[in-house]
C-alpha cells in the first residue's frame, strides 16, 4: 500500500484521496453508503468546500458518528471578507459535525491572502487555528503564480493545484517547489475533468511522485471500485499505459478547457463546462449520451449568448470561452445529422 505524507502537516494517507464535488449529484442515500464505502476500503482524506452545495452535510452524514477521529476532513472558503469567512467556517463544522478541520483552504482566491494585506483573511485563519477550530492552512486555486506565491510565503501547509499526466514542466516544478518547501501537494483534477478516461494510467502517473495527494472525483460505485482496487493493485506506469498518456497529450494539447467550472453562473443558462469540452466528449466517451434531447436543448443555449464575456474573464486558463462555445457547438451539430 502506497502511502504521501502531506508535507509538514504530518498527515500520512494512503494515496487515494476523496473528491467530494461530485457527490452533490447523488442522493444523500446513495451518496453516505458511497462515503463509506470509501472509508472501509482504505481512504482517509477526504475534501470538500463550503459551495459544494450540501456535500458537507452528506460527510457529516457518513462520519459524524464515530469515525470522524479516524479520518482527515478538508473543505474550504471562497469567502472574501473575514466576516465570510467566520460564517462558512461555522457552517462548515455544523454540517460535517465536527468541532475542527485538519484542513481549511481559501479557495481559489484571486491572490494569494496574506497578513496585512487589507483582506482580514489570513488573520481569520490564525485566529481560527487559535481557537482549535482548524489544525492546517491550504489554499486551493488554479492559477500558477498564486500557487507559487503561497508556496514560497511560507504562510501555507497545504496546497490544492490541478495535477495530470497532462501537466506541463511547469506545473511539475510546482511539485518539486512543494516538496522542497516541505508543502503538502494535494492533486485536483488529476482526471481533467473527465477528459483522462483511463484511471490506471492516472493513477500510475501520479504514483511517480512521492508528495503529490490525488483526490478523485466519485460519484459512483463502479468508479470507487477502480481506485480502491489499485490500493493493493497499484497499476504500474508499463509501454502499454505510456502509449496511452502519450496519445491524450497528442490530442489534448493546446487550449481546452479543464471544466473548473468559475466561469459560472453564465447569464444565458449555458452549461460551460460540459458545452466547451463537447467535442472532446462526443470523441472520448460514448457520444449517445451527449446527443439525447435534454443534451441538444442544452447546447442549442449557446445560441442564446449574450457576448457578456463573463466566461472568458473569470477563467483561470486565459481561454476565449465564447469561441470555443461556438466552435464546439458547430461540431455537435455535425454529429446530429
Amino acid at each position: 500500500m502506497a502511502t504521501v505524507l502531506l508535507g509538514r502537516t504530518g498527515i500520512e494517507v494512503e494515496k487515494n484521496g476523496f473528491g467530494a464535488l461530485p457527490v452533490q449529484r447523488v442522493p444523500i442515500g446513495d451518496a453516505v453508503p458511497l462515503l463509506r464505502k470509501a472509508f472501509d476500503g482504505g481512504v482517509r482524506y477526504f475534501d470538500t468546500a463550503r459551495v459544494y452545495t450540501d456535500s458537507e452535510e452528506k460527510l457529516g452524514a457518513a462520519f459524524g458518528d464515530g469515525l470522524r477521529d479516524k479520518l482527515y476532513l478538508a473543505t474550504k472558503t471562497a469567502s472574501q471578507t473575514a466576516e465570510g469567512f467566520w460564517k462558512d467556517l461555522e457552517t462548515s463544522l455544523r454540517l460535517l459535525r465536527t468541532d475542527y478541520l485538519d484542513v481549511y483552504q481559501f479557495h481559489n482566491p484571486a491572490f494569494c491572502p496574506k497578513p496585512g494585506d487589507g483582506s482580514g483573511l489570513y488573520e481569520a485563519m490564525q485566529e481560527a487555528k487559535k481557537q482549535g477550530k482548524i489544525r492546517f492552512i491550504g489554499l486551493t486555486n488554479h492559477r500558477l503564480p498564486v500557487a507559487r506565491e503561497a508556496v514560497e510565503s511560507g504562510l501555507y501547509d497545504v496546497l490544492q493545484f490541478p495535477f495530470s499526466y497532462l501537466a506541463d514542466e511547469k506545473d511539475v516544478a510546482l511539485v518539486r517547489l512543494c516538496a522542497e518547501k516541505n508543502v503538502g501537494f494535494v492533486a485536483m483534477k488529476a482526471l481533467s475533468g473527465g477528459l483522462i478516461t483511463n484511471s490506471a494510467a492516472a493513477y500510475a502517473y501520479l504514483a511517480r511522485f512521492e508528495n503529490v495527494l490525488p483526490i478523485w472525483g466519485v460519484q459512483r460505485e463502479s468508479e470507487l471500485d477502480e481506485f480502491l482496487s489499485y490500493i493493493d493493485n497499484p497499476p504500474a506506469l508499463t509501454q502499454e499505459l505510456d502509449a496511452v498518456i502519450a496519445r491524450d497529450r497528442k490530442e489534448l494539447a493546446g487550449d481546452f478547457c479543464r471544466g473548473c467550472g468559475y466561469c459560472l453562473p453564465c447569464p444565458a443558462g449555458i452549461d460551460i463546462p460540459t458545452a466547451a469540452r463537447m467535442s472532446l466528449l462526443l470523441r472520448r466517451s460514448p457520444a449517445a449520451g451527449h446527443l439525447t434531447k435534454e443534451s441538444q436543448e442544452k447546447m442549442r443555449r449557446i445560441e442564446n449568448c449574450i457576448h457578456c464575456n463573463h466566461c472568458a474573464n473569470h477563467c483561470p486558463y486565459g481561454l476565449d470561452t465564447p469561441r470555443l462555445l461556438a466552435a464546439n457547438y458547430e461540431d455537435y451539430k455535425t454529429f446530429l445529422k
